[in-house]
């Protein structure tokens, strides 16, 4: 077997072909997912909703993907990552397809009940996305190079955000407004085929030899047997690392849904600013240039500063949460609005890709790799459930000088968390493995 760090550059660039084409896929599920976020102020406006109506589209949505997550991580370890992340593409392209046309044909009665349905649907098929991402991608990058992977899957997030929420712009500004849901499902298209032809699961099946990847389940005995759902439960629920991400996932639902759900109606409302400005074009490129920033950053530190430990970089990371959030409630100024958003969200998708899916590659191991990052990404959306009815109906009622207020608090509570993990590393418990035999 290689070395696990020295890879030739023939498997360097393989691997950059599956996990580049993987990122694109990921990203256009993130456009038909967030371009309900994007609509959100010409939804409530042509169909006079109020924030909590809307809200209670965006959380049947929300918890759907939590539940759907719970139970396709699991499957998607079973039959695959190439084979789930088509089974999502299909499915949230069709999806969206549906949702376009309704609109398109005038679709005016029970938009609340329909799109709640249609929405949730929607995200059970873009439940597939980030667990097939992380189980393809387990097997061919070492514990070591995981960190730098935590900021390729930032990337992928901030790409997505930039197709759902600066494309979206464009496409709401100068074409009728439910083509924001025919397009992605045009792009979905087009990289169910690319993936189709180009992904596989495993070096080997790509004509490389499969490495030591150093994870948690790396020397297992049994790493090369069938994973069945008993293996899953034992290596999931008897593990304390892994239940304090999940916990902390909790908290970064909460905080990123709680920006990325109500920040366009927030620019508008609070500090006039529309689709079509310059100030919107700031907030929304910024989103990406800022989640870019955040994952390759939070990469960085983890595996060059902090010896492939993640909890550090993610605590630094929470306190940076707080302090956005606290800029961003108290700014009076547009223009310093409109940065405040991606600055924010520099330090939330950072946070966000270091844990969902470095630390469920690691602590899950390669075998797991899906299971964990399902659980991680499903509690996250239970979290983001309440961000739409309940911080919905709050902001009706509150307004929006409360709306960081109601956030930060578990930002505080992800900080703390990490604190529970300072020293945890895969490596280290592979070290004492050996140390016992």
């Amino acid at each position: 077997m290689p070395s696990p760090l020295n890879h030739s550059a023939a498997y360097r660039r393989r691997r950059f072909f599956n996990w580049f084409p993987l990122g694109l896929t990921y990203a256009t599920y993130y456009m038909g997912r967030y371009n309900l976020n994007v609509s959100s102020t010409t939804m409530m406006a042509n169909f006079h909703l109020s924030k909590a109506d809307f809200g209670m589209i965006a959380t049947a949505g929300f918890w759907t993907y939590a539940l759907a997550v719970a139970f396709n991580g699991p499957l998607a370890d079973r039959i695959g990552g190439k084979k789930s992340i088509l089974i999502g593409a299909a499915g949230a392209c069709a999806l969206n397809l549906i949702i376009g046309l309704l609109f398109l044909n005038g679709w005016q009665t029970k938009i609340i009940v329909g799109m709640s349905l249609l929405y949730a649907v929607n995200n059970y098929f873009q439940s597939f996305g980030a667990l097939s991402v992380v189980k393809v991608n387990a097997p061919w990058f070492h514990v070591k190079e995981r960190g730098v992977f935590g900021g390729i899957f930032g990337i992928m997030i901030s790409s997505g955000y930039f197709l759902a929420l600066t494309v979206g712009g464009w496409i709401l500004s100068y074409l009728p407004w439910y083509w924001v849901f025919l397009i992605p499902s045009a792009l979905l298209a087009v990289m169910f085929v690319v993936d189709y032809l180009v992904v596989k699961d495993l070096p080997s099946q790509a004509g490389f030899d499969d490495i030591d990847t150093g994870d948690a389940t790396s020397k297992d005995a049994d790493k090369d047997q069938p994973v069945d759902f008993a293996y899953l439960v034992r290596r999931v629920f008897t593990n304390r690392v892994i239940l304090t991400v999940i916990a902390a996932e909790f908290c970064t639902g909460f905080v990123r849904q709680g920006v990325m759900l109500w920040f366009v109606p927030f620019l508008k409302e609070v500090h006039q600013i529309d689709y079509g400005t310059t100030l919107f074009a700031i907030a929304s490129v910024g989103i990406t240039v800022g989640g870019i920033a955040g994952g390759l950053l939070c990469g960085y530190l983890s595996d060059h500063l902090f010896g492939s430990r993640r909890p550090p970089v993610a605590f630094i990371f929470y306190l940076g949460q707080i302090v956005a959030l606290l800029w961003l409630g108290a700014t009076t100024s547009p223009v310093m609005a409109s940065f405040l958003i991606p600055f924010t969200c520099m330090w939330i998708f950072g946070v966000h890709g270091m844990l969902s899916a470095t630390s469920a590659m690691d602590f899950g191991g390669t075998k797991a790799a899906a299971t964990v990052a399902g659980i991680c990404d499903g509690v996250q959306y239970l979290a983001s459930g309440l961000t739409g009815f309940a911080l919905g109906g709050a902001l009706d009622r509150f307004g929006w000088g409360a709306w960081t207020w109601m956030i930060i608090p578990f930002s505080i509570i992800g900080a703390l968390l990490m604190t529970r993990l300072w020293n945890e590393t895969p490596l280290k418990k592979t070290a004492q493995a050996h140390a016992g035999r």
